[in-house]
């Protein structure tokens, strides 16, 4: 039995690893997001950290998410 080698194998993959390297950031700045919304010492969340900082960093992942499923890498023909 020999072993063959198969070149120029498509990749069934539906993203590259580019898309999961972001896919991976965006789900890390969601949860920096929540945990900066925990954080906050105001009663009830009601300071700087729980009604601004932490939605708009979470937002800022969602963003991040929805630009790693978009991003198509142009292939060269």
């Amino acid at each position: 039995m020999t072993c063959t080698k198969v070149k120029n194998k498509p990749n069934n993959l539906p993203f590259s690893k580019g898309n999961y390297l972001l896919l991976t950031l965006g789900a890390l700045v969601i949860a920096l997001g929540f945990i900066l919304m925990a954080l906050d010492k105001e009663p009830y969340g009601f300071g700087v950290l729980g009604t601004t900082v932490g939605p708009i960093t979470v937002l800022l992942g969602f963003f991040i998410e929805f630009i790693a499923i978009m991003y198509h890498k142009k292939q060269a023909n």
